[in-house]
């Protein structure tokens, strides 16, 4: 999925290096929180500050992330996300065999995580109040669409996601807080024959 602020990845080395599962929760964390340092990263990730700043040194190599203005201790560097977000489209590795399977790699750890993090939210809903628990949702709908159609919704999905990004960027900024919970919204849209 993609919005107006976020990066389309279409160079096979940048793919490569974000087709990482440590360097695709490191820059999914840094989306969370905004900056953080190695350390701060590695103890939401549980890895070693070593190896996450080398992952940290790779993201920031293709532009990814980047240094973020020092808070607190000026010693530590800071990391934020280049971009409002990421996006791959398969049109953009057809090109050749190599190109095409690391996509699809990609794509399916970015699957597998997404999945994950969907199955946290199924293990721990109990703990979450009841406003969150009514508010959180899982659903499927099967359209006739043609390509052109489905392209379509994607675009029109983007515009209201990108709505609630803003307002949600705008409240964050003004210090409205309370309340207000980090929310994972995760479409698909792909052909199937049944």
């Amino acid at each position: 999925m993609a919005t107006e602020e976020s990066r389309r990845i279409k160079d096979l080395d940048t793919l490569k290096a974000l087709g990482h599962p440590l360097r695709m929760k490191l820059y999914r964390a840094l989306k969370v929180t905004g900056a953080a340092t190695a350390s701060q990263l590695a103890d939401q990730v549980d890895e070693a500050v070593s190896l996450v700043s080398y992952h940290l040194r790779k993201l920031a190599a293709h532009g990814l992330i980047e240094e973020a203005q020092a808070r607190g201790d000026a010693r530590e560097r800071w990391w934020r996300p280049a971009d409002d977000g990421i996006s791959t489209r398969e049109e953009d590795f057809r090109d050749s065999p190599e190109s095409a399977a690391v996509h699809s790699a990609v794509t399916r750890i970015y699957a597998r995580q997404r999945n994950e993090m969907y199955e946290s939210y199924l293990d721990t809903q109990h703990a979450w109040p009841g406003d969150w628990r009514n508010a959180a949702f899982s659903s499927e709908q099967v359209l006739s669409l043609t390509a052109e159609e489905l392209q379509q919704l994607d675009g029109e999905i983007n515009e209201v996601v990108g709505k609630w990004r803003a307002r949600g960027k705008a409240a964050r900024e003004a210090g409205d807080v309370e309340g207000r919970e980090n929310v994972a919204v995760h479409t698909y849209g792909f052909p199937f024959r049944t």
